[in-house]
């Protein structure tokens, strides 16, 4: 369905961040929004008194009159709701265009300027980067981002009169073949979800494919050194980029008493002097491809400095909680071997001379079995290295798969333990840590906040 035919909007389970952001989208476009969700919340009020039409009761009849048109009424779903849903199964018998989120986003990018940022790790700080740069500039820009906003406090951001969409481009399930890019930034290829996949060469391919999709006229813009082959089509112009080479990249980098700048190399236009609002070593990298493909697209020098120095960074994404001279404490999402390694690494990079400690909950039994070696390895960057059990997430145990492999390959020297989720609070208050980083996409992260509160009691 083209966006010039929807008249209407209904939502089958509105109120997950992700699916209220595309609600707001068509709200602000003056379209007909309505939706069931199983529990009223916070989130599900706020869009009510924002004009969406709600109700919490799996009952067809209950379907606006508006939305029962399958010629103008878009259905969008999220697949947390099951196959037997009443509603979904009205959409479905009487002939309703019925989509997933990824699929709506593919729309937009079809009738907007998409600017998508995909890659294994650092897509959700570059699209927030990005989405930041833009929407200060002259240019302004809509946004569907993977993580929270800390300019913003939300994962999506609205214009009334800008042509551009900022997308976050999953590759989890393969959902970022249904967009078709203006242009997009790849970070990094480095295989994940192969539980997904079963290959690494299942997993470079699908982002082969995806390069396919990039509208003629556009542009990739690629990290250097990566294993996948592009395959773009005729007209779309292909750049690279890293810290230190490519045709987007970095020099006279200055790491000082917790401050980065450097100078911006390009092919457009070199920047002088541009300083990172979040000074985090890896944040080099995103924002150099932040600012090429903001600056591809018309964003000025001073617009591009200004956007790199007021950027405050993302939720759980190298994410500070307490920074002074006695005590260090961020989160960090970080969850894969070579998210893990830039963290360490920028970490060590930042506190040069103090004692740095992680507490890591490794995300999935498949990933630690595949990739064991390469967590340990990564982690090794640090002092100590206290280990969680596996979070699970969608998956059964498997024999023999536990954080004892990570721990059994530490680097000697590295000081280490294993630890119950539980007994976490407890260690914390026992302990008094120089600089403490909370790593893992699982549920440790629900404790920061009373570990902060424990570590702001003892300075």
């Amino acid at each position: 369905m083209e966006l010039k035919d929807i008249k209407s909007v209904y939502f089958v389970g509105a109120g997950g961040i992700g699916m209220s952001a595309i609600a707001r989208y068509f709200i602000r476009k003056g379209i007909v929004v309505a939706g069931y969700d199983k529990t009223p919340s916070e989130l599900t009020k706020q869009l009510e008194r924002e004009g969406m039409l709600l109700h919490y009761e799996e009952n067809p009849e209950e379907i606006p009159h508006a939305c029962r048109k399958p010629a103008s009424c878009l259905v969008v779903y999220t697949p947390a709701i099951p196959a037997d849903h009443k509603e979904l199964v009205y959409f479905r018998e009487n002939g309703f265009t019925i989509e997933k989120r990824a699929q709506v986003l593919g729309t937009l990018t079809r009738t907007h300027k998409g600017l998508c940022v995909a890659g294994t790790h650092g897509k959700t700080s570059t699209s927030t980067m990005c989405a930041h740069i833009m929407h200060q500039s002259h240019l302004d820009c809509n946004a569907f981002l993977g993580g929270i906003s800390k300019n913003y406090g939300t994962n999506y951001i609205l214009s009334d009169q800008s042509d551009f969409v900022v997308i976050e481009a999953d590759e989890f399930d393969r959902s970022f073949h249904w967009l078709r890019p203006w242009m997009s930034v790849i970070t990094a290829t480095d295989p994940d979800h192969l539980d997904i996949y079963g290959t690494k060469e299942a997993y470079l391919e699908s982002f082969r494919h995806y390069t396919t999709l990039i509208q003629p006229g556009g542009a990739l813009i690629i990290h250097r050194g990566l294993e996948m082959k592009q395959d773009c089509q005729e007209g779309v112009k292909v750049y690279e980029y890293s810290r230190d080479e490519g045709d987007f990249h970095a020099e006279n980098i200055r790491i000082d008493n917790g401050n980065i700048t450097f100078d911006f190399v390009s092919p457009i236009e070199c920047v002088k002097n541009v300083e990172l609002g979040q000074p985090v070593p890896i944040n080099i990298d995103n924002g150099i491809a932040a600012m090429a493909m903001a600056q591809l697209n018309g964003c000025t020098a001073e617009e591009l400095k200004y956007g790199m120095k007021t950027y405050r960074g993302v939720d759980r994404r190298f994410d500070f909680k307490i920074k002074n001279d006695r005590h260090v404490l961020l989160s960090d999402y970080a969850h894969h071997p070579k998210e893990i390694y830039q963290s360490a690494k920028s970490i060590r990079e930042l506190y040069r001379n103090r004692r740095i400690t992680a507490i890591f909950q490794p995300h999935l039994y498949t990933r630690t079995r595949d990739f064991y070696k390469d967590f340990a390895s990564a982690l090794s960057q640090l002092d100590e290295v206290i280990l969680c059990d596996i979070y699970p997430a969608r998956e059964q145990p498997i024999p023999g798969v536990t954080s004892k492999l990570i721990y059994d390959n530490l680097a000697e020297g590295v000081k280490k333990s294993m630890i119950h989720k539980e007994d976490v609070l407890d260690l914390v208050k026992s302990r008094d840590f120089d600089v403490l980083v909370i790593l893992g996409a699982g549920d440790l992260d629900n404790y920061v906040p009373q570990i902060a509160k424990i570590i702001e009691a003892k300075e």
